[in-house]
């Protein structure tokens, strides 16, 4: 019986582990696939600490909103129906820029791949261009 509760036990623990480390570094994985949005991380982190540390901009207001909206619609305009999770898209994908990714265009195509649209890496690169231009220039 002690045998089975230590088992369940550290099969618990490495369950959480593995959720908890979990990360889009460009590879194959979609969005929206389970994981918290861009937006659910920076409202738990209150924007500061974990939110910036992970290279995730705070939510664009205003102006700064209309440019990126405006440049994720330049690639294509359906992805811009939902704003909001066109939004956390690019939040997130910042932080794939800032984070050394290994192939952020293909990150990008994978990121912004929803509601329907399929996108290439050719498309990530001009999403990635426009939003160093907007929301999350070079450091």
């Amino acid at each position: 019986m002690r045998i089975r509760t230590t088992t369940a036990a550290v099969v618990a623990v490495l369950a959480v582990t593995l959720v908890g480390c979990s990360s889009d570094d460009g590879g194959d994985s979609k969005a929206g696939t389970g994981r918290s949005t861009a937006s659910e991380e920076s409202s738990a982190a209150g924007d500061s600490g974990a939110a910036k540390n992970a290279g995730i901009p705070p939510e664009p207001t205003g102006a700064e909103r209309d440019a990126v909206l405006a440049a994720i619609h330049d690639v294509n305009g359906n992805l811009t129906h939902d704003e909001d999770k066109a939004i956390d898209a690019a939040r997130n994908q910042c932080s794939s820029l800032d984070g050394g990714a290994t192939n952020p265009d293909h990150s990008a195509a994978q990121r912004f791949s929803y509601g329907g649209v399929t996108l290439t890496d050719d498309d990530g690169g001009h999403i990635n261009i426009g939003l160093r231009r907007t929301l999350c220039p070079e450091s």
